[in-house]
């Protein structure tokens, strides 16, 4: 198989990471809920997640760093936490459902004004709407770092500028990112920061999380079992236990953590990135210019801009169609269809035909995307 759908999750895990959490399955109790071995093991292996995670993403406080199952539920955490009734926020046409519907949700439910800020045919956020849009009185600008759909960047650095020139804060959903593409929160100026593990992150499925700056305050979304202060009639208040009720997930932070570990060793984020941008790239000169392909996001116009996916469909055909020829005749494995991203299909015209989405990791190989991109192109010449 030749595997292209990282932009969903990384098939292929660094050995450590495997490893990892074969070694915690078989050693870890449950964090904080005890004094025996296993559980301080456990506590042991959560706290230096952390202090990995917080390190990666430039959060100057590892308590900062919350962890929940995925960036959807760290999404959901954050904007529930910090947007009360009645105020107002600003995001884009670009975003995942996992921002769109926590927020569609609070306009429903507590009356929140949802602004989106547009973008341009490359798929390229509209920075001059987003300031327009950008006004005294907003609460938040909630973010995507990267485009799931065509992969294009956000300068998140100048939506932080924009967000905090009127008092707002700036929430950035790094799924797609983080792990890929270098993140300085503290440099950059980022409030919030949602991630999730099984990205580029290259570690289990069921990990994830938010990193917080300090002064940022995120109401508890879940309240329950913390390990700690249990006469207490609601969550408790204190860093990291006000965002994170329940057992942890010990036994993925754990593969977690081996996954930033490798990131590390192999020269942090930007070198990791670097890696499969030049995969993306090769890729796309691979199919660009075969008959009825067409590509989307920056690639022809500021490649620089880019992450590692190439989106594309062929002719008028369906992008599920397009996708099953590809795994069925090639053993080339993508992703087609709508992304759960639907304003970004509607301002690329893609709503009925869906894009096929190819993305590269830091295991894929030449070889792989030179096949890929020789299937489109039969596929393209029928």
């Amino acid at each position: 198989m030749i595997y292209l759908d990282n932009a969903a999750t990384t098939l292929r895990k660094p050995r450590q990471v495997v490893d990892a959490v074969c070694a915690a399955l078989g050693a870890l109790g449950n964090a904080g809920r005890g004094a025996g071995a296993g559980a301080l093991d456990a506590g042991r292996v959560v706290w230096g997640c952390r202090e990995a995670v917080a390190r990666l993403l430039g959060c100057l406080r590892a308590d900062h760093v919350c962890f929940s199952a995925n960036s959807t539920a760290a999404l959901n955490a954050a904007i529930s936490g910090l947007v009360g009734p009645g105020e107002r926020v600003v995001t884009t046409v670009l975003e995942h459902n996992s921002v769109l519907r926590p927020l569609a949700r609070l306009a429903d439910e507590r009356g929140v004004t949802v602004e989106h800020a547009g973008c341009d045919a490359h798929g390229f956020l509209d920075m001059a709407e987003l300031e327009r849009l950008v006004v005294p009185g907003t609460r938040a600008v909630v973010v995507t770092h990267a485009s799931n759909v065509t992969g294009n960047l956000v300068d998140v650095a100048r939506v932080a500028r924009i967000a905090h020139a009127v008092g707002a804060l700036c929430v950035v959903d790094a799924s797609q990112s983080a792990g890929a593409v270098p993140i300085d929160m503290a440099a950059m100026g980022l409030d919030v920061v949602c991630f999730t593990g099984h990205k580029a992150l290259m570690g289990p499925q069921g990990t994830g999380g938010m990193a917080v700056a300090e002064g940022v305050d995120v109401r508890p979304w879940a309240e329950g079992g913390t390990g700690v202060r249990s006469f207490d009639r609601r969550q408790p208040d204190g860093w990291p236990t006000r965002l994170e009720a329940g057992t942890a997930n010990a036994h993925g932070l754990a593969g977690l953590a081996a996954g930033v570990a490798f990131i590390e060793e192999q020269g942090g984020a930007a070198v990791v990135g670097a890696r499969e941008h030049e995969l993306a790239w090769r890729l796309y000169r691979g199919v660009c210019g075969a008959p009825g392909v067409r590509v989307y996001g920056g690639w022809d116009v500021a490649p620089e801009r880019c992450g590692s996916v190439v989106a594309l469909n062929v002719g008028a055909l369906d992008s599920a169609e397009v996708a099953d020829a590809l795994e069925a005749g090639w053993g080339v494995a993508c992703r087609a269809g709508a992304h759960c991203a639907p304003l970004m299909h509607r301002a690329l015209g893609t709503e009925r035909q869906g894009i096929v989405r190819l993305s590269t990791s830091w295991f894929s190989t030449e070889d792989e995307v030179d096949a890929a991109a020789a299937a489109v192109r039969e596929i393209a010449a029928g």
